[in-house]
C-alpha cells in the first residue's frame, strides 16, 4: 500500500513538472519573431517637413509648382504663398510667416538687407530673368531719336541694372569708378542722344511698367521679364533689346540666416537646380527665363 501511494505521488509530481515545462515552451513560441524592446526604440519613422515659401506668380510660383511633387517624394511638403509686390515677401520672411521666399535677385536682396537690417542669406541662385527694353514707337535702340525718354522703374537696383545695360548697348557711358549695379542717372558721363530719364521720385513702381507700355508712354520702357511674361508679353519676340545672361541679377531662394543649413532648404535648392526643372524652364519660357546651376 505504501508503495502504491509513493508511486501515485511521484506520478502527480511528474505531471506538474511536465505542465510547467509545457507552459514555458508556449511562452517562448509566442514571442518568436517579436522585436526586442531596444529594437523598437531604434526604429525611425520618416516625417514630412513643410516649407512655406513666398513667391511672385510668374515664373517663380510656376517653377515651384513643378518642383512640388519631386519634393514630396523626398518628404518635403511645399506650401506656396503668392505675392503681387516686392515688399511683403521679405517682411513676412522676417516675421516668420513664411520659411523662405523666391522672387528677388541678388542686388535687390542685398539692398533690402542694407536698408532694413534683415538677417537673411542667399540659399542659392535659381534663374535669371533678362530685363528687356520695349517700345510702341521704335523697332530698335538705334532708331531712338535725340532726347528720347526712357522710362525705368523707381527700384534702386533696377535703375543701375538698366543703365548698365544701356551702357553695354553703347547709348550712354557711366563713370568708371562706380559699381555698375548701384549706378544712378547722375553717374552718366556721356549721353550722345541726350536720353531723358525721370528722377527716382518721379519714376513708376516696377509693377506699373506694363500698363505704361500698353498705353504708349515714353519712347522706350524697361520692363522686368516676370511682369512682361505675366502680361502675355514675350521678352524674346517683342523687346527691342534684351539683357545678356552674364549678369549678377540672379533670382534666389532667400531664407533667414538661422535656417541656411537646414537639410530641407538645401534639398529645395538642389531640386530647383535639377536637370528636370532646368529643362522645364527652358521649354516653358524659351530664353525669356534662363536657369542657372550655381
Amino acid at each position: 500500500m505504501k508503495k502504491l501511494l509513493s508511486f501515485l505521488l511521484l506520478s502527480v509530481v511528474m505531471l506538474v513538472l511536465a505542465a510547467c515545462g509545457s507552459g514555458e515552451d508556449t511562452d517562448t513560441t509566442a514571442n518568436e519573431g517579436q522585436p526586442a524592446d531596444n529594437e523598437e526604440a531604434t526604429e525611425q519613422t520618416t516625417e514630412t517637413v513643410t516649407i512655406k515659401i513666398g513667391a511672385s506668380h510668374t515664373p517663380h510660383a510656376v517653377i515651384l509648382e513643378k518642383a512640388k511633387p519631386i519634393l514630396a517624394e523626398q518628404g518635403i511638403e511645399l506650401q506656396i504663398e503668392e505675392y503681387q509686390d516686392y515688399i511683403m515677401p521679405n517682411q513676412d520672411l522676417e516675421s516668420g510667416e513664411i520659411d523662405a521666399n523666391y522672387f528677388q535677385h541678388i542686388p535687390y536682396l542685398e539692398n533690402q538687407i542694407a536698408e532694413n537690417g534683415y538677417d537673411f542669406v542667399n540659399a542659392g541662385s535659381i534663374h535669371i530673368e533678362p530685363i528687356g527694353i520695349y517700345s510702341k514707337k521704335y523697332k530698335s535702340l538705334d532708331e531712338l531719336p535725340d532726347g528720347a525718354e526712357i522710362i525705368i522703374s523707381n527700384s534702386v537696383s533696377d535703375r543701375g541694372r538698366i543703365l548698365a545695360m544701356l551702357e553695354t548697348e553703347g547709348l550712354i557711358k557711366l563713370r568708371d569708378d562706380i559699381e555698375k549695379t548701384a549706378a544712378t542717372v547722375d553717374d552718366i558721363v556721356e549721353n550722345p542722344k541726350n536720353l531723358v530719364f525721370k528722377s527716382e521720385n518721379e519714376s513708376p513702381a516696377p509693377e506699373m511698367l506694363v500698363s505704361l507700355y500698353n498705353e504708349g508712354e515714353g519712347d522706350a520702357i524697361a520692363i522686368n521679364s516676370n511682369f512682361a511674361i505675366d502680361a502675355g508679353i514675350s521678352p524674346i519676340d517683342e523687346s527691342i533689346a534684351i539683357e545678356g545672361t552674364e549678369t549678377p541679377y540672379k533670382n534666389v531662394i532667400a531664407v533667414r540666416a538661422e535656417d541656411k543649413d537646414k537639410e530641407a532648404i538645401k534639398t529645395l535648392v538642389e531640386v530647383l537646380r535639377s536637370k528636370e526643372i532646368q529643362d522645364f524652364i527652358n521649354e516653358e519660357w524659351k530664353g525669356a527665363v534662363v536657369p542657372v546651376s550655381e
